[in-house]
């Protein structure tokens, strides 16, 4: 003969239970073991709570759901808002602690919203440790995938050959320049975006128009070698997320780079730091603000004359201009803000740049350049020589600080 335990035994509730518990969800465990608890009475809650392991506290939840007859909405175990708030939310520290931290290690193509870094999730989740931020590595993927960074190192662009202290250099600014804005030093990023043809020609792009109306534009693959040509040379205040443009119409030569550098101080820098006695130049390692070029370092002599100031400049190396701040903090929103849109004369360009503004604030001027800048300029060695410049201990060849001989009102 069988012998069946009553249901309504330890024993027999907790077989009864155990049978169904796999099959559940958070909500129905709850309720069921709620509905279990309302049957047997008084002391109903402790029983449920010892044959099931269920807290007594989400028990009674699950009494109370019943009572009033909560229905969470269709496909949802939890009520909206409900669980444990992410790590980013109860610790709003961590994001920025992370930024910061692969801030000097960011790669890729600066136009595209996609970003690369170099570092493992591990090892950034080790180090974020350290700064007693502890988190998994998972949870360092996803926070990354939530800020548009592709955890890959690979090369979207050609760099050329890597130089042995390329990174070092990276470490070097990134210092430098972390340095200065906590000092309330101006730190600037400079570079002249790629020269614009002046007309009725096509412009990568694409803009909201009448169905089957299309504007009619040139193509630029062989374009008249008279038609002029704008040079826009933008200053990046990192500061204050703030762009300078000074769109030249002649030649982009280490003159010019200058004379929009002296622009943006007499327009707007000597305003906004009127205590500066130094500012701090990011610059690419080549063009008309190259480490090598030596018009452009005798500029910045007549520049440091002129103001009083000394001009300190770390430049990046060959090959890497796309991780210059100016590339994918000013010049990214630039193009995206007149794609498809003829650039038909000088005023158009100014107009459109001067536009320019993203969701975090960034403010534009612009201001037309109509002077000329001939090329051919040659610096003789004597001319090099009278350049007060103090040079880095670490590559003096792309760090240095040019200083005032004379200061000569402007």
């Amino acid at each position: 003969m069988l012998y069946f335990q009553s249901m309504y035994t330890p024993l027999g509730l907790k077989q009864k239970l155990h049978a169904v518990w796999p099959l559940l969800d958070e909500r129905t465990r709850r309720v069921m073991a709620a509905n279990e608890a309302l049957s047997l009475g008084f002391g109903g809650i402790s029983e449920v709570h010892r044959a099931c392991g269920l807290s007594r506290k989400a028990i009674a939840k699950g009494i109370d759901e019943i009572q009033k007859g909560i229905v969470p909405p269709a496909g949802r175990i939890r009520r909206p808002g409900a669980g444990r708030k992410s790590l980013t939310e109860s610790n709003p520290r961590l994001l920025e602690a992370l930024e910061a931290m692969i801030d000097s290690q960011t790669r890729g193509d600066p136009e595209s919203p996609l970003r690369w870094i170099c570092k493992s999730t591990r090892t950034i989740a080790a180090q974020l440790a350290r700064k007693k931020y502890p988190v998994s590595h998972a949870k360092v993927a996803q926070i990354l995938n939530d800020l548009n960074y592709s955890l890959q190192s690979n090369r979207k662009t050609e760099e050329g050959a890597d130089h042995p202290d390329r990174d070092e250099q990276f470490r070097h600014i990134n210092a430098a320049v972390k340095k200065c804005l906590k000092q309330g030093v101006p730190v600037i990023s400079v570079d002249t975006k790629k020269k614009e043809l002046i007309g009725n020609y096509d412009n990568a792009g694409q803009q909201w128009l009448p169905t089957k109306q299309p504007r009619k534009v040139q193509g630029h693959d062989f374009p008249n070698p008279e038609v002029p040509r704008a040079y826009p040379y933008g200053i990046y205040d990192l500061g204050r997320n703030s762009g300078f443009v000074n769109v030249g119409t002649d030649h982009d030569t280490g003159a010019f780079a200058v004379a929009s550098i002296r622009g943006w101080w007499r327009f707007e820098g000597r305003r906004l730091y009127p205590d500066a006695n130094m500012i701090l130049i990011t610059a690419d390692g080549g063009g008309s603000n190259g480490s090598r070029l030596r018009l452009w370092k005798l500029e910045l002599q007549k520049f440091a004359d002129q103001t009083g100031l000394c001009i300190s400049v770390c430049h990046f190396p060959l090959g890497t201009s796309k991780w210059n701040k100016i590339e994918h903090r000013l010049f990214s929103f630039i193009t995206s803000n007149w794609r498809g849109e003829p650039l038909r004369d000088y005023e158009t360009i100014v107009n459109l740049i001067a536009k320019t503004t993203t969701a975090k604030g960034l403010k534009v001027t612009c201001r037309l350049d109509r002077r000329k800048y001939p090329t051919g300029r040659k610096v003789s060695d004597e001319e090099m020589e009278n350049i007060n410049v103090e040079r880095n201990k670490f590559h003096g060849d792309w760090n240095y600080v040019i200083r005032p001989k004379a200061i000569v009102k402007s």
